[in-house]
């Protein structure tokens, strides 16, 4: 649902350069507020308290290592520095993150009482929301992921990855996204001994390199 929403959406409200805006973005938020299809695709059981979300991340890749995105609901990006072959830290003033899709609604919209939500915010999206990361010298990486593979918390976790990374930092992307993955399903074997079963989550991970 969340795809099919995006793909209409992306026909019909790109600008005339064919570029997005950040309307794009707040009109599939409210599409996931109160859909019943959308729940219904998602899972939502009546009988059931608990319900699935949608994440999503959008993102450009310009010429020179220039990336813009918008994100709702996912962990941030991790920025590798081939030169100091560490995670680098990121200006979070930059790093604008919302809710899961549907669950924010903007306090200037004028429909906001037809939709159900965990929270609100001031005012809409504007340009100032839309991320923005530059990887500035060849090599560099952006690490996406999900957090089956990484919650954006545990700094062991944090280190252990960084460390694979490190290790294939030479090879191309797809090489450097397996290598992490792999190390994610060994950690699931270790929360399976530990009887932890319930933080094991999907795996979603995304590498972009630098060359």
């Amino acid at each position: 649902t969340v795809h099919d929403t995006f793909h209409a959406l992306m026909l019909a409200e790109l600008d005339r350069n064919g570029t997005t805006t950040p309307d794009i973005f707040e009109k599939i938020n409210l599409r996931l507020a109160q859909s019943v299809t959308a729940r219904n695709a998602l899972g939502l059981d009546k009988n059931d308290n608990s319900r699935e979300i949608a994440t999503m991340l959008y993102g450009e890749i310009r010429p020179g290592g220039y990336i813009r995105f918008v994100n709702f609901g996912h962990p941030p990006p991790l920025v590798f520095s081939a030169e100091y072959e560490r995670f680098m830290e990121v200006d979070k003033a930059r790093m604008v993150q919302f809710l899961a899709l549907g669950l924010e609604i903007p306090e200037d919209n004028p429909d906001r009482n037809k939709y159900l939500s965990m929270a609100r915010r001031t005012r809409k999206m504007n340009s100032s929301d839309i991320a923005e990361i530059t990887l500035m010298s060849p090599g560099d990486i952006l690490f996406l992921y999900t957090d089956g593979v990484y919650d954006g918390s545990d700094e062991r976790n944090r280190l252990q990855i960084e460390q694979v990374i490190r290790e294939r930092k030479d090879e191309p992307a797809k090489g450097i996204c397996n290598a992490i993955l792999e190390y994610a399903v060994k950690q699931d074997e270790y929360l399976e001994q530990v009887s932890e079963k319930d933080r094991i989550d999907d795996k979603t991970a995304f590498v972009i390199k630098r060359w």
